[in-house]
């Protein structure tokens, strides 16, 4: 394929996943801010997003990662499509069945038994839902994950204005609004994206089962391991924060989950081309070194010019909610380093996704989640329930540079060292005077300013090569 071609393709199918995700994630956005005023105060606040959490948790378990081996299998054309959606399904029966079996262990968990039944109906739905969307885009059928996607955000919002508003059911409300979304949408993308004619239970393959077992099992761990880096947080201050500042450890779990409001963005731009990027990084064999190290250099250089802006703006935006969420700005800046660490895990990710070493994915993670564990406890001791955010930064940071070094077995992408280090000083700058400088609007605006001079170059050639494709398709189509 033609090196245009190649761009054309990744900007096509990000372009309908951000139209996919897009509306969700604009709901995502703007309903924190909805929360704060719907549920009645910090705490309930805190107990509704552990709970969130525990289904995060709770979702790889059960689907034994196989979300992961479906769109890999998929779209591999040696492989029978109805076996590897049929296995899919068959996996995640399984994995539900056992977590069944758990019941008692599960109730354990802090918080989780006064919405245990509500818990593992969410986790069935979004597995459900996962399966059935992973499967269409491993037919290429993206127009249909982006108008699942618009109707989706659409019967989310539904809900949550139904169970949150008028039925004011606080946590209960927001498990059920998420469960009866997910549910929505699995039955929707299953009917439209034609995957009634794949659920063919006589194409159970035990061979290529076993395949897809050995691919996507090593990623349960590594999929609790990304949890523990991200969500753990809240449980270890929820253990360690009662009584710190005045507030009780609920209402700091509220601030903090609070806190993941503008880092989402990154989030949100990560996933946007991350699914799109999958499919290119597999499909596009010719030249793969080349291709991976150009996508990553204007990659992170967009990266870095949104984590500098949205930590310029992390004290205005926290207006947006109800007085006394304010103090929630304080987690916002090394959670939005942590996010870019994300995006940038999940782009070298793809290298093992590419040669099916799936291994990879799991000790460089695990690694992180480690010293995450470590980092919490001892950064809490000492900073208090803000010091989880830098050890979600550093944890995640270990895990990028274990794989910038155990990918360069399987394929050498030029990472730019250089510029990098340059614009990781350059942030970290800006937050230190953020949170030690009272006059700090100036010099923050003059950082911000200067990350986005370091990196115009890479995005705006980037955007006039993309403008060209696009203008010349369209003038073609004119003809």
């Amino acid at each position: 394929m033609s090196e245009d071609k190649k761009y054309a393709t990744l900007v096509s199918n990000t372009i309908l996943f951000a139209i996919s995700n897009f509306s969700s994630k604009l709901v995502s956005l703007f309903i924190q801010p909805y929360l704060t005023y719907a549920l009645d105060s910090p705490d309930v606040l805190g107990v509704t997003k552990m709970m969130h959490s525990v289904t995060n948790l709770l979702i790889p378990v059960v689907s034994l990662g196989v979300s992961f081996a479906v769109i890999r299998f998929g779209l591999d054309k040696t492989k029978d499509k109805a076996s590897v959606f049929f296995n899919g399904f068959v996996t995640i029966l399984t994995g539900f069945a056992g977590m069944l079996l758990f019941w008692p262990l599960v109730r354990m968990i802090p918080n989780a038994a006064d919405y245990l039944a509500l818990l593992y109906l969410c986790v069935l739905a979004s597995c459900l839902r996962t399966l059935c969307t992973q499967f269409i885009r491993a037919r290429m059928r993206n127009r249909l994950v982006a108008i699942d996607g618009v109707l989706t955000t659409a019967s989310l919002l539904g809900f949550y204005l139904l169970f949150l508003t008028v039925l004011n059911m606080g946590a209960t409300g927001y498990l059920l609004a998420l469960f009866c979304s997910d549910m929505c949408s699995a039955v929707f993308v299953f009917l439209a994206g034609g995957c009634a004619q794949y659920f063919r239970p006589r194409k159970f393959d035990k061979t290529l089962w076993g395949e897809m077992l050995r691919y996507c099992v090593p990623m349960i761990p590594a999929s609790i391991s990304f949890w523990v880096i991200n969500a753990s947080d809240q449980f270890y201050v929820q253990a360690m924060c009662a009584g710190y500042g005045g507030r009780s450890s609920e209402a700091w779990v509220g601030l903090l989950s609070t806190g993941y409001f503008l880092p989402q963005i990154i989030t949100f731009v990560g996933q946007f081309f991350y699914e799109a990027w999958q499919l290119s990084a597999v499909t596009e064999e010719e030249d793969r070194a080349a291709f991976f190290s150009k996508i990553f250099r204007v990659y992170a250089s967009v990266l870095f010019c949104c984590a500098a802006g949205i930590i310029w703006l992390c004290h205005p935006l926290m207006y947006l909610f109800r007085a006394d969420y304010y103090d929630a700005w304080q987690f916002v800046p090394f959670l939005v380093l942590a996010s870019m660490c994300t995006c940038l895990n999940n782009f070298l990710n793809s290298v093992y996704v590419v040669y099916k070493r799936s291994s990879g994915s799991l000790v460089t993670m695990l690694a992180g989640a480690v010293l995450n564990l470590i980092l919490n406890f001892a950064f809490i001791l000492w900073f208090g329930p803000v010091g989880v955010t830098s050890a979600s930064f550093l944890s995640l940071l270990l895990v990028f540079a274990l794989r910038a070094y155990s990918t360069r077995g399987l394929l050498v992408i030029d990472f730019h060292i250089g510029r990098m280090l340059l614009n990781l000083g350059l942030i970290l700058a800006e937050i230190a005077v953020l949170f030690f400088v009272e006059a700090w609007v100036l010099p923050v605006t003059l950082l911000t300013a200067l990350v986005c001079a370091v990196n115009f170059r890479e995005v705006f050639s980037m955007a006039q090569k993309l403008l060209g494709m696009v203008a010349g398709r369209l003038g073609r189509r004119g003809n």
